[in-house]
């Protein structure tokens, strides 16, 4: 399964980039944004977005 990660803004949550990983690679992104405080919003990726 394949997943789209966007950047929320730290003033209003507006999402700023997006990227799609595999299920793999959530944790250890989901990790490096809790260490830096980044705002993030998961969630599956569109079928055209594979």
């Amino acid at each position: 399964m394949r997943f789209e990660i966007l950047r929320l803004d730290d003033i209003d949550g507006t999402p700023v980039d997006s990227t799609v990983v595999d299920a793999a690679s959530v944790n250890r992104i989901v990790q490096q944004a809790a260490a830096i405080g980044q705002r993030i919003w998961i969630r599956p990726a569109e079928p055209s977005a594979l």
